[in-house]
């Protein structure tokens, strides 16, 4: 089932029109939310981002989008489906239809899609740079907004090429993000992670990670600038987003990396995970 606007629908029975600015303009934001039955997963911080979003974007917030009411539609939509321990909740916000490059309207509709969560982490992963386009700089690239031409074209790249993901980079060359999420290298002590100003999404694990290692007094986090260099000199690089959690990396072109560091922040993250739910 999905719920459009607050009705529960039958998939085929979803209509929309032709006229959809996501679909015409990429003019939507969507939120990934990991979830079992009855909590979602650090949903407050989902919720904030969303918001700030919007405001972003220039969409005008419904007074009826509350954290609890998108939580009950959440909730709702979750309670139609088989019960498996962990879901996947797609939450979608797109500006009314009409208009060109100009809205009609800068009110909102939303769509909430539901699957059963069936991820595992992987034993080995690798990636390399992806070249041919950049992930540009800036405030808009911070945004989980629908046009996700690059990372599509980056997903294709790593399949063609047999690779697990892509190292995604701005038009300083520098590192940015990989594919679908954040990522983080260690050298020594000191663990790094590109700073939003790179163009990097700001990911919910990537905030709680940050927050779990400045916690831990015998690492040090750095949110900077890297070249995509440092990553065959790192001793562990792991990435992150809120389906998979921590994905370690074990390859880089001929680089070898461990997984002990990025497998006990895993740990914390689960601890939190359950704690915060």
């Amino acid at each position: 089932m999905l719920n459009f606007n607050g009705e529960l629908l039958v998939g085929k029975n979803l209509q929309l029109s032709c006229q959809n600015r996501g679909f015409k303009y990429g003019d939507a934001l969507f939120e990934t939310i990991k979830s079992t039955k009855s909590k979602l997963i650090f949903w407050e911080d989902h919720y904030f981002r969303l918001m700030s979003s919007m405001r972003i974007l220039r969409m005008k917030i419904p007074m009826a989008f509350t954290l609890e009411y998108l939580e009950h539609e959440i909730l709702k939509t979750i309670s139609t489906h088989h019960e498996v321990p962990f879901y996947r909740i797609r939450l979608s916000v797109f500006r009314k239809d009409g208009g060109f490059y100009t809205p009609i309207s800068n009110e909102v509709d939303f769509l909430i899609e539901v699957s059963e969560l069936n991820y595992q982490t992987k034993s080995t992963y690798s990636v390399d740079v992806y070249k041919d386009f950049y992930n540009y700089s800036g405030l808009l690239s911070t945004i989980k907004t629908t046009n996700r031409m690059l990372n599509t074209l980056a997903s294709i790249y790593a399949k063609e090429n047999g690779l697990d993901n892509c190292v995604l980079i701005n038009e300083n060359k520098g590192v940015v993000e990989v594919a679908n999420g954040n990522i983080f290298i260690l050298t020594g002590n000191i663990v790094k992670t590109p700073a939003i100003t790179e163009g990097c999404i700001r990911g919910i694990i990537r905030k709680k990670v940050i927050e779990i290692i400045k916690k831990n007094p015998e690492y040090m986090i750095e949110e900077t600038n890297i070249s995509h260099f440092e990553i065959q000199k790192a001793d562990e690089v792991f990435i992150t987003n809120a389906i998979i959690g921590i994905q370690p990396v074990t390859d880089y072109k001929k680089k070898t990396f461990g997984t002990s560091f990025s497998e006990k922040i895993e740990k914390s993250l689960q601890v939190l995970e359950i704690t915060t739910a």
